[in-house]
């Protein structure tokens, strides 16, 4: 196998992100002009919006140049927003590690900056220090809502019109889910949970990793209100950079709740200070530094947390 970088999907078109076959790339190179085009474009067309290039990505999100993406070398999900554009991820893992955590990006298209720093950390994440106690397998999505992002201008919410993040199946989904909408956001159409508990491709997506990777920690990203928040087992981060454990409460619906308090698997989730700026780079660098030691004390040898099947049916 070998990795390749690209702009748009389809086996003959330029070296793509994710990984293809050589002898099938090299096949499809020796086959006539025209030929070899029809191809790329019956392959392009089975997506509803052809794959994004990471100079898409740096040209919407914030502090991120097309060599970070690419250095990135993000991997297709095999998953799919609801108009048709890839999840990407990537996973990086030591040979022995012991722990699993999955860092989350993006969720909110409009929220830029949770993408930008789930970038920076995979470049950290690729030189771990010499000293980290506890080896940990990373899996990153830097934008579980590519729909949201590439919007004109960028939404909160996916194609559909629903916050992810409110259509996670918490106990009582149907009862409270909806009057939590029209009751205290004043039905926000920001904060639509959907009809149904998992009614979006992009939360069953992230179910479905939860159910197969089996996280010890998740951590989400998003912004802007400057906080650091928690739900679940163990002693929750007081702090991460300049960022102060501020717990704000739970939702229904929400990854918190649904990660955290019904399933016990501990979520840290980072609000950054905008949307729309990163923060400085030795401030990331800090906040990365911060998790790995929290993380190797809360989560590390001795501490059990949840990480078992999180198979779920909707309500």
């Amino acid at each position: 196998m070998r990795k390749f970088t690209s702009y748009m999907g389809g086996l003959c078109a330029k070296p793509v992100i994710f990984s293809i076959h050589r002898r099938a790339y090299n096949a499809c190179m020796r086959l006539p002009p025209f030929i070899a085009g029809l191809l790329a474009t019956i392959s392009i067309a089975s997506y509803s919006i052809p794959m994004r290039s990471c100079g898409d990505y740096s040209a919407r999100i914030p502090n991120v140049k097309p060599h970070l993406c690419e250095a990135a070398q993000l991997q297709d999900m095999r998953a799919r927003s609801v108009l048709g554009r890839p999840i990407w991820g990537r996973d990086i893992a030591a040979d022995d590690a012991r722990l699993r955590v999955l860092v989350l990006g993006g969720i909110h298209g409009d929220e830029m900056s949770s993408s930008s720093l789930v970038f920076h950390w995979i470049a950290l994440a690729q030189t771990p220090p010499a000293d980290m106690p506890v080896p940990i397998h990373w899996r990153f999505i830097p934008a579980l809502n590519p729909d949201g992002l590439f919007a004109r201008p960028a939404r909160r919410v996916n194609a559909r019109g629903v916050d992810l993040n409110r259509n996670f199946p918490t106990p009582n989904w149907s009862r409270d889910a909806r009057v939590y909408w029209e009751s205290r956001t004043r039905r926000d159409p920001r904060r639509w949970p959907g009809n149904k508990p998992l009614s979006e491709p992009e939360t069953q997506f992230l179910l479905e990793q939860m159910n197969s990777f089996k996280p010890n920690l998740i951590v989400s990203v998003h912004a802007p209100y400057g906080v650091l928040d928690f739900d679940g087992p163990s002693v929750p981060p007081s702090k991460l950079g300049r960022l102060y454990l501020d717990q704000v409460g739970i939702f229904p619906g929400s990854l918190g709740n649904y990660g955290g308090i019904h399933k016990g698997v501990p979520v840290v989730t980072i609000e950054l200070p905008s949307a729309s700026r990163t923060p400085m780079e030795a401030e990331i660098r800090q906040m990365w530094m911060d998790l790995l030691r929290w993380t190797s004390e809360r989560l590390g040898p001795g501490v059990t947390t949840v990480a078992g099947d999180l198979k779920e049916s909707a309500e």
